[in-house]
């Protein structure tokens, strides 16, 4: 069957249900509804985990889950265009939503996230998805794949920085506005603060994103372009679909 379009909510029920016997393969996407400043809009981080997705699920013959688009965000709450759910809230969402489509069918999820405020949820969300629900489940940190592959090109991975506006110049060009670009903090506290709170042995506890970035962003976005953010995508999408399809290889073996 040649479907019109991979995301879940935009096909029919016969649709679905024949992919699901064909694949069994489901994407969910995560990101978050916070502040990006001037030149960013709020859903940047949802935009980008969902576009991922659909090209993730292009080259793995996947469906893409209806998710919702806001994460768990309360580091930017200071600032007005955050919406944010609790830890708890977000995590039941996500196993609610992914339960359904294992009720249907599907075997494999790969849980794509775009924003680091939603690891410790989506770890746990994960976890009782296997054990309680029967899926193989994988997570993929998209944003920090972004980052191994064109961080060196593009100054690291910064918020509202240059792959986050390439991200979304890839699927939603309109919503970037490059001639807004203000007040970006200081780089190199946010990058001091971005290696504290990155590192695997370390975890500090950040509840204000004033304390990385009092303008609440840092980076500088002004070489973002269509192109080089379509090109951006593909990467991450072959990287993960390559990593992933062999993930899950491996966890057919070992869980069947």
């Amino acid at each position: 069957m040649t479907l019109p379009t991979r995301i879940w909510a935009e096909l029919t029920q016969p649709e679905i249900k024949g992919q699901l016997e064909n694949s069994g393969l489901v994407l969910f996407p995560c990101g978050s509804v916070e502040q990006h400043s001037a030149h960013l809009p709020a859903n940047t981080d949802t935009l980008a985990a969902t576009h991922v997705c659909e090209l993730v699920a292009e080259r793995m013959d996947a469906l893409v889950l209806p998710a919702p688009s806001v994460g768990v965000t309360p580091m930017h709450m200071p600032f007005e265009a955050t919406v944010t759910f609790s830890a708890a809230t977000y995590q039941r969402v996500v196993v609610e939503i992914c339960e359904s489509a294992a009720q249907h069918g599907a075997k494999d999820l790969l849980i794509v996230n775009w924003h680091e405020g939603n690891i410790p949820s989506l770890a746990i969300a994960a976890e009782e998805l296997h054990r309680r629900v029967g899926l193989r489940v994988a997570t993929v940190q998209a944003c920090y794949v972004a980052d191994e592959l064109w961080g060196a090109e593009c100054n690291g991975l910064t918020h509202a920085g240059e792959i986050e506006a390439l991200a979304v110049m890839a699927t939603r060009p309109d919503l970037v506005h490059l001639a807004r670009v203000t007040g970006g903090s200081d780089p190199s506290q946010g990058k001091r603060m971005d290696k504290l709170r990155r590192t695997r042995a370390f975890q500090p506890v950040l509840t204000d994103i004033r304390k990385i970035a009092p303008s609440g962003w840092y980076g500088d976005p002004a070489f973002a372009n269509e192109e080089r953010g379509r090109a951006m995508m593909d990467d991450i999408a072959d990287h993960i679909a390559s990593e992933a399809t062999e993930m899950f290889a491996q966890l057919e073996r070992i869980l069947s």
